[in-house]
């Protein structure tokens, strides 16, 4: 007589299923987040923005004493690229493709002209002035014209990407767009431009005071 055949339980327990079940729903919320294939799903759970800051506060007044006499445009396309040993890119690593788009100002710091180096005939006809040479401000850049053309990481960067926000993502590739910008603006003649405008602006001023001749130059 043959023994009777035993049929192995192949349920899942109930715990098991519950585990199951959450990990599909937070599959599918992140898919149809991070890549829209669920119509609907990121109306379904989008963000709504408030701003709730409070009032600006002024910290400091500083009087400004320069002659903004030209102002550079410039643009840069960063392409930064993080490794990491040992690992290909696919794994761990970034590639950043970026439009930094900036101004540059030239000016002139009248302030520092002294009483020596402005000189004026006994009939106010004649005028000479010595004035320091034109400086570059600070290279600013403009967050209306730059964006990030394209974005590569690699596997754990993305999952770090679902768990934790970084603001500072795009940190680096402004700072060198900032760095670029003006490193190209030293190597223009917007300087010069400045000084040429500045020229033109005073014997215009002391023109219309009444002086027939104004002789302006520039040194340290």
């Amino acid at each position: 007589m043959t023994a009777p055949i035993r049929r192995v339980s192949t349920r899942m327990p109930g715990w098991a299923k519950v585990v199951s079940a959450v990990v599909l729903v937070l599959v599918v919320f992140f898919a149809g987040i991070r890549l829209s294939v669920l119509p609907g799903l990121k109306d379904l759970f989008g963000t709504e923005t408030h701003d709730r800051s409070g009032p600006a506060l002024l910290e400091s007044i500083q009087d400004i004493s320069r002659y903004d006499a030209a102002s550079g445009n410039f643009q840069i396309v960063v392409d930064l690229e993080k490794d990491t040993k040992y690992l290909p890119d696919a794994i761990r690593g970034s590639r950043t493709l970026y439009v930094g788009a900036g101004t540059v100002d030239a000016y002139v710091d009248l302030g520092k002209v002294g009483k020596n180096d402005v000189t004026v005939n006994d009939d106010r006809t004649s005028a000479t002035l010595r004035l320091p040479h034109a400086q570059l401000g600070k290279a600013a850049l403009d967050a209306d014209r730059s964006y990030a053309v394209s974005k590569q990481r690699g596997l754990l960067d993305r999952l770090g990407d679902l768990f934790a926000d970084n603001p500072n993502s795009e940190q680096a590739v402004q700072k060198l767009a900032v760095r670029h910008i003006s490193e190209a603006a030293k190597d223009s003649e917007l300087t010069k431009r400045a000084e040429t405008n500045t020229t033109t602006m005073l014997k215009g001023l002391l023109g219309s005071l009444g002086f027939k001749k104004v002789e302006v130059s520039y040194g340290t």
